[in-house]
């Protein structure tokens, strides 16, 4: 059962208009969905992670070997602005890109008010800047793009990343439009100076690449958690283009989704359901040699599928203090011990394996079993016991049946 409760190739560039933009309008935020979820796979049981689900697009699409733990969005922001300076002394007036490259922390919350905290980082930035006229036009002329694209900046052209941004692999061109990715390892100024000047440009998209720390969905329960990070765009703010170059949105908004999905299955082998108690080799020794049996019990395995925390209640038809009875037809009662062994990898609320646990009434002890990992069809062993003191009771009844109704709730609701 469900719980009850995640290198340069050919790049196509659409371009390339210039978008109209006043900084002093209404605060404009775009909103972008990042999605996850955690679904255990029988196929694949060591894999206990969030997947995330998040559309891919722009870059990482792209190029996908160049993505490891890493996710890409295009997201229609666009900038505009000018005049470009050349040389300027304030790099603030030229082409500036810094984005949140370090950690932020995240918290997601599920209906049930449980918190857990989500971490992202912007890894990467990108875009095509288009150019009013042709580069070369601006370089003076005579010049083939490449050269021109080359000539128009400090430090070559946009292939090569600004400082302490990275080189991607991607540089494409156009007689008046480049386009390019960085990696941001880290957080700073990646200033591209102008070595002409340009009278205006604009930047058609924006290509962020991000990385994301998800918690462990082991220890969740099962449900969806949403949260909310808030960026702001433009100077001086979280994704900083400069004083010249001005977004068409002020702020991203990233709403966050975690879905988690879990399993608990127990299943009984045919007739598992019918528990006899015998001594240890059978009933022989007591009617061949009257020795007295030190024990009944049985053993009863079970196979168990679970990928989160669980609790076990046991219930019973009769009550003899914190554990289950048996009765003969006289009305002579004594007490069943019952206890329980889990596989590896199902532990109990202090990170010890389960071996012949005690199950009782008031659940003391086995009020939290936590899953270290995906435990998927895996073997585990309820333990039926009368003790020496009470199997020599039932042995002064000969010919009688004891019996009782118990009942082992593996319960998801912890």
């Amino acid at each position: 059962m469900n719980d009850k409760s995640r290198v340069f190739s050919t790049w196509v560039v659409a371009v390339l208009g210039f978008s109209s933009l006043l900084w002093g309008s209404p605060a404009v935020a775009f909103v972008q969905e990042i999605t996850a979820m955690f679904r255990p796979n029988p196929s694949d049981a060591n894999q206990n992670r969030f997947t995330n689900t998040t559309p891919v697009s722009g870059y990482c699409q792209s190029y996908p070997s160049q993505c490891y733990e890493m996710f890409s969005i295009r997201l229609p922001i666009t900038a505009s602005g000018g005049p470009l300076e050349a040389n300027p002394s304030d790099p603030r007036k030229t082409a500036l890109w810094k984005v949140p490259a370090q950690w932020r922390e995240v918290s997601v919350t599920n209906t049930q008010g449980e918190t857990q905290t989500v971490e992202i980082r912007i890894s990467g930035i990108g875009s095509t800047y288009a150019l009013d006229r042709h580069a070369a036009e601006l370089v003076g002329g005579g010049v083939p793009a490449i050269t021109a694209h080359q000539k128009l900046w400090v430090g070559s052209s946009w292939v090569n990343a600004a400082s302490p941004c990275r080189y991607s692999g991607v540089g494409l061109l156009g007689a008046s439009w480049y386009t390019f990715f960085w990696k941001t390892p880290v957080e700073g100024n990646c200033v591209k100076p102008a070595a002409y000047a340009i009278p205006l440009m604009s930047y058609s998209y924006l290509d962020i690449a991000y990385e994301l720390r998800t918690p462990n969905p082991l220890a969740m329960s099962a449900g969806t958690y949403t949260g909310v990070l808030n960026y702001g765009i433009g100077p001086n703010q979280d994704f900083d283009l400069g004083d010249v170059m001005l977004p068409s949105d002020s702020a991203l908004t990233l709403n966050f989704t975690l879905t988690v999905e879990h399993i608990l299955k127990v299943e009984l082998p045919p007739g598992g359901n019918r528990v006899e108690l015998l001594p240890e080799g059978g009933w022989q020794a007591w009617l061949n040699r009257g020795r007295q049996p030190a024990r009944l019990f049985r053993d009863q395995t079970f196979r168990i599928a679970a990928s989160s925390r669980f609790k076990m209640n046991l219930e019973c038809s009769l009550v003899i203090g914190n554990t289950c009875g048996l009765r003969n037809g006289a009305g002579d009662e004594v007490p069943l011990q019952v206890a329980v062994s889990l596989p590896f990898g199902l532990n109990d609320q202090y990170g010890q394996t389960v071996n012949k646990l005690p199950l009782r009434l008031d659940g003391v002890g086995t009020e939290l079993f936590q899953a270290l990992h995906y435990v998927n069809n895996r073997p585990g062993t309820l333990h039926f016991e009368v003790q020496k003191e009470h199997v020599t009771e039932m042995l002064k009844q000969p010919g009688t049946t004891y019996s009782g109704v118990v009942t082992v709730v593996w319960d998801s609701e912890v």
